[in-house]
């Protein structure tokens, strides 16, 4: 038999491979103890009669309420309409404020000429001025997408202005020394280093933006998810008022888990960068 060819005793085994298994961690798993818990404790009480069903329904009877909203088209119709006022919302106020950010936090001129008029609105209840908006507006869209602009911008303006502000200086004489222009600078020395500040500001400005929202809504309004808040409460229906505080609950996370996931992208880097420097 020629030598060449394995015998069945020096034959190479193969392993199959092995199978993964789904595995699901305590950090994942935490964040939903105490939520759950609420939610069960809740039951509980209103199953046991603790809790009378017309001071606070059970979740069970929210939860079908939810579905009724949902079977008739109520609920998407009214998401959707807030969806639509909080981002147009969110990107014109974010604009403002990071471009007033930026322009104040490279120019000393600018920022002898901005930043304190600035400064002087931020410090007035952007919520107070409801009653100029809609006596110079109206109380059509734009009244609420202005609210929500206005509330927007001032958490992204300081952010990205102190963001700049923050930059090491000896950065940016590195960068000087290499020969870098003013718009190299800003591309690969400033708006790197300010962005975890810059990032950080939009986070808040988006929890600004849904509580702004909330407000907006319920005035004057005949859509939305403050509206239907509102029109619930006219006729004390318990039930879509909750489904109304956990849809905010829920879009507020979800924003906020978007807004991290952008963070964890964007800022990879900075991780690598960590990880190299514990070697």
């Amino acid at each position: 038999m020629d030598s060449s060819i394995p015998s069945n005793k020096t034959a190479i085994k193969i392993k199959a491979p092995k199978k993964r298994h789904l595995t699901i961690g305590w950090s994942q798993l935490l964040p939903w103890v105490i939520p759950v818990s609420v939610v069960v404790i809740w039951q509980a009480a209103s199953t046991f009669g603790i809790l009378a069903s017309s001071t606070l329904p059970s979740p069970l009877a929210v939860f079908q309420d939810t579905v009724t909203l949902v079977q008739n088209g109520t609920l998407q119709k009214n998401i959707s309409i807030s969806l639509y006022r909080a981002t147009v919302g969110f990107l014109i106020g974010g604009a403002f404020g990071f471009f007033f950010g930026v322009l104040n936090g490279v120019s000393r001129f600018s920022r002898s000429l901005f930043d304190s008029s600035i400064q002087m609105l931020r410090n007035i209840p952007h919520l107070s001025l409801i009653p100029l908006i809609i006596i110079a507006i109206g109380i059509d869209e734009s009244a609420k997408i202005s609210l929500v602009a206005i509330g927007v911008m001032f958490p992204i303006y300081i952010n990205t202005l102190h963001g700049i502000q923050s930059v090491d200086p000896d950065l940016l004489e590195m960068g000087q020394s290499y020969g870098l222009s003013k718009r190299e600078l800003f591309s690969k020395i400033i708006f790197p280093s300010a962005l975890p500040t810059i990032l950080m500001g939009v986070r808040y400005a988006l929890g600004v933006m849904w509580t702004t929202l909330i407000v907006a809504e319920t005035i004057a309004s005949d859509s939305g998810i403050g509206y239907m808040s509102t029109n619930a409460e006219d006729f004390m229906d318990m039930k879509t008022i909750i489904v109304c505080i956990v849809i905010y609950a829920l879009l507020g996370k979800l924003s906020d888990l978007i807004a991290k996931n952008i963070e964890s992208i964007v800022l990879a880097w900075r991780d690598v960068k960590e990880v190299k420097s514990h070697d």
